[in-house]
């Protein structure tokens, strides 16, 4: 499952209408699905959210990419379900609950995996957030499926030489973590010394304002998705309450 997770996370390009549209687009795109399913207030509605989310998916050929990320998502919605159930929410509610939190997922999802991350960065860049703010958020996106594989590997060579993480009572099984979370630490940090060699060697925080070779085109076809966007999300949450 953790590799499946990986591999959600992971962007990769394809030549689809989705992914060449602007990244400001697809994320007005993706804040209005989310608003949408943060707005559904019963299942219908949330699987109504789901395929509408899936079409888009569809386009951009990442369905099953997004499902791998959805399946890993199945742990917290399922314990979502059950705290609600417990604390005397009745099943259908609780079920909304826990469906509304997959349609959150995936709609954050058809941004980042159609999304590069130098996309990401040049859309931060446009919102005049903070240079040191959007640097530090880009290299977290870029890291962490890293830094997951990285985990995984270590995992599996460990296990190989004999380690048992799962077996033991607690106390065993925090010590079995120790061969993992070493070597985990210990790439993390050769990999961010390696980072900052390279952004001294590229003078970063030389320049006050650094110009960028790419620049943002918002055109005709991304106008069309940010309107249909909007005019979509209004017309559902405004049937939604209506209903």
């Amino acid at each position: 499952m953790a590799y499946m997770l990986a591999e959600g996370l992971t962007f990769r390009y394809e030549d689809s209408p989705i992914h060449r549209r602007d990244p400001r687009a697809k994320l007005l795109l993706s804040i209005c699905l989310f608003i949408v399913a943060l707005s559904s207030n019963s299942v219908i509605h949330i699987l109504i959210v789901l395929a509408l989310i899936s079409i888009p998916a569809m386009i951009a050929n990442i369905l099953k990419r997004m499902a791998k990320t959805l399946v890993f998502s199945l742990t917290f919605s399922v314990f979502i379900f059950v705290v609600n159930f417990a604390v005397g929410y009745d099943v259908m509610y609780s079920l909304t609950l826990a469906l509304r939190f997959i349609a959150i997922v995936a709609a954050a999802s058809l941004f980042f995996l159609t999304t590069s991350p130098d996309e990401l960065e040049y859309v931060m860049r446009w919102m005049k957030l903070p240079r040191d703010f959007v640097f530090a958020f880009v290299t977290a996106v870029r890291f962490v499926p890293v830094l997951l594989l990285d985990l995984l590997q270590i995992l599996d060579a460990q296990k190989s030489r004999g380690l048992e993480v799962e077996r033991g009572g607690p106390v065993k099984r925090i010590r079995n973590l120790i061969p993992i979370l070493i070597p985990l630490i210990v790439n993390a940090l050769i990999r961010s010394g390696e980072l900052a060699e390279a952004m001294e060697a590229r003078g970063y925080g030389a320049v006050k304002r650094p110009t960028s070779l790419y620049v943002l085109s918002f055109d005709k076809w991304d106008a069309i998705l940010s309107s249909l966007s909007v005019i979509g999300s209004v017309i559902f949450i405004y049937l939604s309450f209506l209903l």
